[in-house]
């Protein structure tokens, strides 16, 4: 049952399209996979940064009354560990298959493998890749060996991709990466039909749309707002609908790293128009995953 508070909003459904969620083994021995991945090593070797499994998920969405959670792995550098996660997260999605949705992760630099497990994810019914964290993952995203391989398979297996995406300018924090506007854009433009998701609001990407070139190149180019509280003011918002439109803003939370609640009352604050709301919080998710909304 949704919170009393989300029912004065009159909000019908809520997807969260960014959170982590990791297998319990991983949680238990944090400091052997700190010690096994870099990009692990990088984002968790804090004590304090949160691990979540699905079941620790599902019961903080009932609190904060998120319907359905799209459920993000990292950018594991090696092959093995992305197979070891993807099990997780295709397995709590068979466990919780009206709450979760899945995405894979997978290291495009070892391309046969990493096009077999697309493959494989996909089958399972996984609905993208992601978060992928290039910088991490040692990928060159001007390299064409590399990538346009990985595009084609996501493209034919109609996966979403989502990226980590990090600003140029202001703090620096605990992963904020290098994977800024300038090094997306010509990825973007180079496999136009490819539907990628911008983690954190692209890294301000949404603002270089008042160039026409960059606006009509990013046709299939989505912004979710996972941590935003943390990265810009609440004015983010009307800022990126005016420059980009609602139609192309996902709410994420970046659960557990916040918890879920934070956002949408920020957003709630904000008395953005009905129709806006629901757009972000799942028009938008819905259209892209292929969900049918249910009354």
């Amino acid at each position: 049952m949704k919170p009393f508070w989300l029912f004065c909003c009159n909000l019908a459904m809520i997807i969260d399209f960014h959170t982590h969620v990791f297998p319990p083994q991983i949680k238990k021995k944090r400091s052997q996979y700190i010690g096994r991945d870099p990009c692990f090593a990088i984002l968790y070797s804090n004590p304090d940064a949160k691990l979540a499994t699905a079941d620790e998920l599902i019961a903080s969405m009932d609190k904060a009354g998120v319907d359905i959670s799209v459920i993000l792995n990292i950018g594991w550098t090696t092959h093995e560990l992305c197979v070891e996660t993807n099990d997780y997260i295709i397995d709590s999605v068979a466990r919780y298959p009206k709450r979760l949705v899945g995405f894979c992760a997978v290291q495009p630099q070892s391309t046969q493998a990493a096009i077999a497990e697309i493959e494989r994810c996909a089958k399972a019914g996984i609905k993208g890749v992601g978060e992928m964290r290039p910088d991490m993952q040692l990928l060159d995203l001007a390299d064409e060996m590399v990538t346009a391989p990985f595009a084609e398979a996501l493209s034919q297996h109609h996966l979403i991709l989502l990226t980590h995406a990090s600003e140029p300018v202001g703090h620096d924090y605990q992963g904020k990466g290098g994977i800024t506007p300038d090094i997306l854009y010509p990825f973007i433009t180079s496999y136009p039909e490819l539907t990628i998701v911008c983690a954190h609001w692209g890294g301000g990407l949404p603002f270089y749309s008042l160039m026409p070139e960059v606006k009509k190149a990013m046709k299939n180019v989505y912004f979710d707002t996972a941590a935003s509280p943390l990265l810009y003011t609440p004015e983010v918002y009307n800022q990126v609908i005016q420059l980009v439109g609602a139609d192309k803003i996902l709410f994420g939370s970046d659960y557990p790293l916040l918890p879920q609640r934070r956002l949408l009352e920020e957003i709630d604050a904000l008395e953005l128009p009905q129709e806006t709301k629901d757009l972000m919080l799942s028009a938008n998710a819905l259209r892209l995953l292929g969900i049918k909304s249910e009354p």
